[in-house]
This record gives C-alpha cells, structure tokens and sequence, in this order.
C-alpha cells in the first residue's frame, strides 16, 4: 500500500495520555475520539492537529511512540483522524499491537526519524518498508510489514479481517 501525505512531527515518549486524554475516554465514537487527538501536546498550537490534519496526513514520533496505558483509544483516534500509518523511532509494545489490531500500520526507522521534519512530505510503501522524503531527497527504510497484518490493515482491522475469513 503507497501512501503520501504531509507530516505531523512528535518528539520522544509521546504516551496515549497525550495522543488521546482520559478525560475523553468516555465515548468510543472514533469520530468524537478524534476530535480531541493530540490536543494536550503543545509542538503545535500554532495549528493544533485535531483541527488541522488532512485525511492522508503521516504522524511521525520519536522513540517510545504510544507508551503508556494498554487502551486502544489512542491508536483509534489517530487512524479515525484520517492518519493512514504512523512512523517512529521505535514504539511501545502494546501501542504497536493494538495498532495491528485496528488495522493502522506502524512502521519503525530507529535514528533515521531524527532526518524527518514537521511539514515535510513523505511517501510511505508499507508494502516494502521504503520511505521517501520527498522535500528532503531522504529514502529510509523500515521493517516491511508482515503479509497478515496488511491483510489486517487492508481490512480495517483484526475483526474485520477475522470476518472475512469466517
């Protein structure tokens, strides 16, 4: 699957607690969850994401993407944000997994996220792992993701994928 988009850049240890707060998890309406997206984190106030993000828009983090709590609000209010794939550094094992399971896929570069900025625009494959900054010329690459989980992520999510094979 190739996608474009322009990026949302985050720093280190960005928790679930920032990318969708408590005090939201009341509904499980993705819409409404999105809403609220990233609205505690202050890299951007300037032009707050939930109010500014554009379906096919690539959140890019640091090391530690999505540490915190076990809830899979956070990931769901980034893909209903209309987020198609998130890149890191590295992300929290269970942020990681409830990704896989709502069929947004994530895609981690190590050090190489540090060449990525806010704004740029990249091309993502998440077929073959490649990334292409196309402001900056930059081609990295991730881990491809497994046959089954873009299955998954083709399919909406593990559920749904488990339906289509019922």
């Amino acid at each position: 699957m190739s996608l474009e988009g322009k990026v949302w850049r985050y720093g280190d240890n960005i928790d679930t607690d920032v990318i969708i707060p408590a005090r939201y998890l009341n509904s499980f309406d993705p819409k409404d969850l999105a809403a609220h997206c990233m609205e505690d984190s202050d890299e951007h106030q300037d032009a707050p994401f939930a109010s500014n993000v554009v379906e096919g828009d690539i959140m890019v983090g640091g090391k530690n993407f999505g540490c915190g709590s076990s809830r899979e609000h956070a990931p769901i209010a980034i893909k209903a944000a209309g987020v198609p794939v998130v890149i890191a550094a590295d992300f929290a094992r269970i942020f990681y997994r409830n990704g896989i399971n709502i069929g947004l896929p994530l895609l981690e570069i190590g050090a190489d996220v540090e060449k990525i900025s806010h704004g740029d625009k990249l091309r993502v494959d998440t077929a073959t792992g490649v990334i292409e900054n196309l402001t900056t010329g930059d081609v990295f690459h991730a881990q491809p993701l497994p046959g089954f989980v873009q299955d998954i992520a083709r399919a909406g999510g593990l559920i749904n994928y488990i339906r289509t094979k019922g």
